[in-house]
């Protein structure tokens, strides 16, 4: 079984600058949503509940901090057009 060279460019819609400020709003949205989740289960008390909604935010954070570390990228290869 081969590989996946994840060096490589990615193409379409997510590899182009519109489709990473797409991701990045998207992953905001959710964000914001998961972090209304969590206000609501601390206001129930429920441990269970907050513990639930702060580790569902946890991979929504780390994918808007790969969208934002792949925007950088592309402006620092690309300084005149930024």
């Amino acid at each position: 079984m081969a590989k996946k060279n994840r060096s490589a460019p990615t193409k379409g819609l997510r590899g182009s600058k519109v489709g990473l400020a797409l991701s990045l709003g998207s992953s905001a949205l959710a964000v914001i949503r998961a972090s209304k989740q969590v206000r609501r289960a601390k206001g129930s008390h429920d441990k269970l509940n907050t513990a639930d909604a702060v580790a569902g935010m946890l991979p929504l954070i780390t994918s808007a901090a790969l969208i934002l570390r792949q925007l950088r990228g592309r402006r620092q290869e690309n300084p005149e057009t930024a």
